[in-house]
């Protein structure tokens, strides 16, 4: 599974990076930072949940 971000929905008010860190970062700029895209089963459900938490649906799982 692959995260992919709508960066024109995003509003980067830092949900995700609060609910799995390793994976996503407000930067200096106040723009969301994607710090990694590919997600293993065991991160599954960090993952899911940071998505869930996202205010904006700009968030989704794919596959590859």
């Amino acid at each position: 599974m692959r995260i992919s971000v709508d960066m024109d929905k995003c509003t980067a008010l830092g949900n995700c990076e609060a609910m799995a860190p390793d994976f996503f970062e407000v930067g200096d700029h106040g723009e969301l930072e994607l710090l990694r895209s590919d997600v293993s089963a065991d991160e599954l459900d960090e993952v899911k949940q940071a998505i869930a938490s996202c205010p904006t649906a700009a968030l989704k799982l794919v596959d590859g």
